[in-house]
């Protein structure tokens, strides 16, 4: 009996071996695939499936280097930043710091003076899945004045002023994405614990987790990719300021596995919070939303999601908890379509 099941123990390792095998082989067929065809975009994967890692790139870190995209290179994960955020705020609810559904009134910082008909109506959790009906940055006017930098004209100022202007919500309820509710929850963590975003999503995140390659404020590095926009031009990444907690974290293929590998593990500190910003907040015939995920789910699965685009790179981060595997898609330019199509053709034909 003891040798059988000695020999039972032994197939099933050599099957998860072949298993990993046979997924990574998959996954870097379809990336060189995509790579081939378009090979003026590079490309970083990472994968993890029950605590394995791997991971595919391609693609030089720019034009005038053979230095090669691999799974340390730097790029803008852009509102992927927000799940960190959403993250964050978990953290302090299981910490007993704040409520999900605790208005944001309390938190907000003395700039802020909601309206009489704003007060007591928009909740923390509001904030987190895009309807909280706040008006939002027009990014439209903000790329006219500024093509390379079009957040750096946003400040408390900006912000203040479109808050404390504002006497209704009409669209409080509904589905709106806000880069607003974002920067108001990193607002919201720095007064909770008395510190600015930078230095909590370090010590909170960056730190506990390793994530040597997750950078802020400073991101002057050999390693960092060249971001292209749509028509393939140079865009700069975007400097860091106080739209940081809405998309500005900059990270690596093996860092954000390292965060999935987080999520995925309820017992640890970001994986607790991760089962709170799973939890359904908005729904409609569109879309459910947790805080800040994407949740989709069909007969046999259930994933969170996040994209992220910035003005020269788009990415994508998705998960299935039932199933523990997670994958990043880092893309070096601006480029959404193409991420969706990456992850959907890997989905279906690997991971569904």
């Amino acid at each position: 009996m003891k040798t059988s099941v000695k020999i039972l123990a032994v197939l099933l390792i050599i099957s998860n071996i072949s298993f990993g095998q046979d997924v990574a082989k998959k996954i870097d067929s379809i990336v060189k695939d995509n790579y081939q065809k378009n090979p003026n975009v590079g490309i970083s994967v990472g994968f993890i499936k029950d605590g394995k890692e791997f991971y595919t790139s391609y693609g030089n870190l720019n034009s005038r280097s053979d230095a090669k995209i691999d799974k340390n290179s730097i790029f803008e994960i852009a509102s992927i930043t927000k799940i960190l955020t959403s993250n964050l705020i978990a953290q302090a609810v299981n910490e007993n710091k704040i409520k999900t559904d605790d208005f944001i009134d309390a938190y907000l910082p003395t700039a802020y003076v909601l309206h009489p008909n704003l007060q007591k109506k928009i909740k923390i959790s509001d904030l987190a899945s895009h309807q909280s009906g706040l008006p939002d940055i027009d990014f439209g006017k903000l790329i006219e004045l500024n093509p390379q930098q079009p957040v750096s004209s946003v400040t408390q100022e900006t912000l203040s002023s479109l808050i404390n202007n504002c006497t209704e919500l009409a669209d409080y309820g509904k589905y709106r994405y806000s880069t607003i509710g974002y920067t108001l929850l990193g607002q919201i963590l720095e007064k909770i614990y008395n510190k600015s975003y930078d230095e909590i999503i370090r010590e909170k995140m960056i730190q506990p987790l390793k994530m040597k390659r997750t950078l802020t404020k400073d991101f002057d590095v050999k390693n960092i990719t060249t971001s292209h926009n749509p028509d393939g031009g140079i865009q700069e990444f975007f400097k860091w300021n106080i739209t940081a907690p809405a998309g500005l974290v900059k990270s690596n293929a093996s860092d954000m596995i390292l965060y999935l590998k987080a999520v995925l593990n309820e017992k640890s500190t970001v994986g607790k919070a991760a089962l709170l910003t799973e939890k359904i907040y908005y729904k409609d015939q569109k879309r459910e939303m947790g805080l800040g995920l994407g949740i989709m789910t069909d007969e046999k699965n259930t994933i969170y999601s996040k994209s992220g685009d910035s003005m020269g790179q788009s990415s994508i981060i998705c998960y299935n908890r039932d199933k523990n595997w997670g994958i990043i898609i880092l893309l070096d330019q601006r480029n959404s379509k193409m991420r969706q199509n990456l992850l959907n053709t890997i989905y279906d034909n690997v991971l569904k």
